[in-house]
């Protein structure tokens, strides 16, 4: 199966997600959030395709590395490659994470024409940041978000209990007493 890519996986990111990670960078993005900090991966034609094959041989030869990060771009525009990517790494005992501008609510919404695709890749994230970039919530502060109106989902309890379970842990004490 192909997937269309903004630019080569990289294998050593400790910034996207807990530890070293495998960051697989999605081409293409309808949000549009001002002051994204990947524009370039908003075109839905440029970057280039991919067998995930290839990015599955490469997760098979990592070493160090606690998880992959699903970013972009928007990885729930290429839910179904992403899933076969995915189901591979966690059963390789890789962990996943994954960013969207969508909220949780809206992937797993029937009416979401890619509703089926994006329950299959959900079951195999562990975490997933949620919500789009917004400038005038910028936090640097934040843990391995950008803007304060993301949320950070423990996405397998969340399917479980279908209601948003947050991770407490990547989250600050002042956030705590806010949670929604």
């Amino acid at each position: 199966m192909k997937l269309r890519i903004a630019s080569p996986v990289i294998c050593d990111s400790i910034v996207d997600g807990p530890g070293l990670r495998m960051v697989i960078w999605t081409q293409g993005c309808k949000h549009n959030c001002k002051g994204c900090h990947n524009p370039q991966t908003h075109s839905l034609t440029k970057g280039y395709e991919i067998e995930t094959k290839e990015i599955i041989d490469k997760m098979a030869s990592l070493k160090l590395q606690q998880g992959i990060t699903l970013s972009g771009g928007e990885p729930f525009l290429q839910p179904a490659p992403l899933a076969e990517i995915a189901k591979e790494a966690q059963d390789m005992n890789l962990d996943v994470w994954s960013y969207t501008g969508f909220k949780f609510e809206e992937l797993i919404d029937r009416k979401n024409p890619l509703y089926f695709e994006n329950v299959e890749l959900l079951k195999y994230i562990d975490v997933l940041v949620d919500g789009k970039f917004e400038l005038d919530k910028r936090d640097i502060s934040l843990l391995f978000r950008g803007s304060s109106n993301q949320r950070i989902i423990d996405v397998k309890k969340s399917l479980k209990y279908k209601t948003v379970v947050l991770k407490f842990e990547y989250m600050q004490e002042k956030e705590l007493y806010t949670a929604k």
